[in-house]
């Protein structure tokens, strides 16, 4: 994998923030991200684990603090600090107490060649929506009940 970030070859990066409820990350999707990461459909860029206590007290982990680095260092060997402490701030504002959030920054390298053939072509991704999982499991329940 390459090394650095080049903006003419970048794919899209996507920010994601996964909640835990009662403060229950039991690291069981570290193994998914690092296999996203060695079948290269996903190059990690940045990691934090944001944390707030029944008090309301917020706790912020990021990759290099010794206390997740074992753990988390496992899914990439790089970081590239995308994550900024107002977005961790906004993260931590959103959470209810007792809860916790691994927020997480990726490349989605499987996409870099049309990213790339898209900015060639002097395109503009002008819309970009997730479908919400529960919309995909009522369309293929559907499917299936025909």
């Amino acid at each position: 994998m390459p090394s650095g970030l080049n903006a003419d070859t970048v794919g899209p990066v996507d920010v994601s923030v996964v909640a835990f409820e009662g403060n229950h990350f039991n690291g069981e999707i570290v193994p998914a991200l690092r296999e996203l990461q060695q079948d290269r459909t996903v190059r990690i860029l940045d990691l934090a684990f944001v944390s707030k206590a029944e008090d309301g007290s917020v706790t912020v982990v990021e990759l290099t603090d010794p206390a997740v680095a074992e753990t988390l260092q496992q899914v990439t060997d790089e970081q590239f600090d995308l994550l900024s402490d107002e977005d961790l701030r906004t993260v931590s504002e959103s959470l209810t107490p007792n809860c916790s959030a691994l927020v997480m920054a990726w490349e989605n390298t499987w996409a870099r060649r049309l990213a790339t053939a898209v900015r060639d072509s002097k395109g503009e991704v002008v819309m970009l929506e997730r479908i919400p999982p529960e919309t995909v499991i009522e369309a293929i329940a559907a499917l299936d009940g025909n």
